[in-house]
C-alpha cells in the first residue's frame, strides 16, 4: 500500500514517536509510507533516523496555503489512504479530498484522550475517514458516544513496543553505565515534559519522602522544564534529581531505575512508557487517567494511586523500594502481559488490517 501520515504537530513525544515507528515497521514490510508535516517540526528533523521519507508542508495551522499545498501533494502522488493525527492536518487532508475527483482514503487516528465536541463539523470530519483508530478502548468508546460513528469503523490500537530493545537488564550494570552511583537507589519518569505528565506531583512526593539515598530520573524535555527546574529549587532537592533531557536511548535509563512513575492527570491513551517500562519488568506507580488502566491492573502489575495525589504517590513510591518481593513480583507480572498484548508486531498487523479495510484491499 502507499501510505501518507499527516502530522501538523511541531511538537516531540509519544504521538510523533509512534507514527515514525509506525511507518518504519510498514515499510519494512513493504509498503510505501510517508510522512507530511511541517518543515520546522521535530519529526522533520527525526524522520530519518527511522528511515522514513518526509514532505514539508504547512500543515501547523488551517490555512488557504496549508490547504493547497495538502492538495496539491494529494494530487500528484498515488496515495491510497492518508492517516491523520491532529486537529490541523485531519481539516486540511479532509477539506482537501472533499474537493478531489479520486482521493485517498482517510483513516483518523486520535492519540489522547482530551474530550471531543460532538458538533456538526466533527462528525463530518470523523464519518470521512473510511476508518477511525484510538490508542485505547476507553477512547474509542468516547468517539463512539459522542460523533455517533459506525462501532465497526472505529477500532482501538494500542502503541507496540519492541520487546527486544526494552528488556530487563542488570541494575548495577546499567547504573554503572549511566555514570549512576550503584549503590543509591532511583525512581524515575521517562515522558515529555507537559504539565498533564504530573512532574509536579513526582517532585513533590519525592521530596516527602526525604530519603538521602534516593535519587529522582527525570528523562525528557518540553514546555516544563523551566518550572520543573524552579520546583527543584524551591524544594531544595537540586542534589537529589538528574535531568537528562531528550534521549534516543529511554531503555538504558529505564533499566537503571528501582521504580518507574507516571502521575499523568489528563490527556493519556496507552502511554508508551507505561508499555516499556513493563517490557522493562519495572515496578510501576502510575493513575487510573485516560487508558492507562488498560495496560495496568492495580496490586497485578502496578500500584495506581489518584492523580494529583503526592501523597498516595509518595506512599506507593516507598512502599515498593522497601518490598522487594512486591516490586519483583509486579515487574514480572507486566512484562508478561505487555509481552503478550502490546508488541510491535502486534500493532503493525493491526494496523495493516485497517488500512487494507480502508482501501477495500
Amino acid at each position: 500500500m502507499r501510505i501518507l501520515h499527516s502530522e501538523a504537530s511541531c511538537g516531540w513525544g509519544g504521538q510523533e514517536i509512534r507514527i515514525l515507528e509506525e511507518a518504519s515497521g510498514l515499510i519494512a514490510r513493504g509498503h510505501k509510507v510517508s510522512v507530511a508535516c511541517p518543515a520546522h517540526a521535530r519529526m522533520a528533523d527525526e524522520a530519518a533516523r527511522f528511515g522514513v521519507p518526509v514532505a514539508a508542508l504547512p500543515i501547523e495551522f488551517k490555512t488557504i496555503a496549508g490547504f493547497t499545498a495538502v492538495r496539491k501533494h494529494l494530487e500528484g502522488h498515488a496515495f491510497d489512504v492518508v492517516n491523520t493525527h491532529s486537529s490541523a492536518d485531519s481539516w486540511l487532508v479532509g477539506l482537501a479530498c472533499a474537493t478531489l475527483a479520486n482521493p485517498p482514503a482517510i483513516v483518523r487516528t486520535r492519540h489522547i484522550s482530551a474530550p471531543v465536541s460532538g458538533n456538526a463539523f466533527n462528525r463530518w470530519l470523523y464519518r470521512r475517514a473510511r476508518g477511525v483508530v484510538t490508542t485505547g478502548e476507553s477512547l474509542r468508546r468516547h468517539l463512539l458516544d459522542v460523533l455517533d460513528l459506525e462501532p465497526t469503523r472505529v477500532t482501538s490500537v494500542p502503541t507496540g513496543i519492541d520487546v527486544d530493545r526494552f528488556a530487563p537488564a542488570d541494575k548495577l550494570t546499567a547504573k554503572r553505565a549511566l555514570g549512576l552511583d550503584p549503590h543509591k537507589q532511583h525512581i524515575g519518569i521517562v515522558a515529555t515534559l507537559r504539565s498533564w505528565k504530573g512532574h509536579v506531583f513526582l517532585l513533590d512526593a519525592f521530596a516527602r519522602l526525604n530519603r538521602p539515598d534516593l535519587r529522582l530520573l527525570i528523562v525528557g524535555d518540553g514546555p516544563q522544564l523551566g518550572a520543573i527546574k524552579e520546583q527543584v529549587r524551591v524544594l531544595n532537592i537540586t542534589s537529589s534529581v538528574i535531568l537528562t533531557g531528550q534521549r534516543a536511548d529511554p531503555e538504558r535509563w529505564m533499566q537503571a531505575m528501582d521504580v518507574f512513575c507516571l502521575p499523568s492527570y489528563a490527556n493519556e491513551g496507552v502511554p508508551q512508557a507505561i508499555l516499556q517500562a513493563m517490557l522493562c519488568a519495572l515496578p510501576i506507580v502510575t493513575t487510573p487517567v485516560g487508558a492507562i488502566l488498560e495496560a495496568v491492573g492495580d496490586g497485578k502489575t502496578a500500584q495506581v494511586v489518584p492523580s494529583k495525589d503526592a501523597a498516595a504517590l509518595a506512599s506507593a513510591i516507598g512502599q515498593l523500594l522497601d518490598d522487594k518481593v512486591l516490586a519483583e513480583r509486579l515487574g514480572e507480572a507486566a512484562r508478561r502481559v505487555a509481552s503478550a498484548d502490546f508488541s510491535r508486531d502486534s500493532m503493525l498487523d493491526r494496523m495493516e488490517v485497517v488500512f487494507r479495510g480502508a482501501t477495500g484491499s
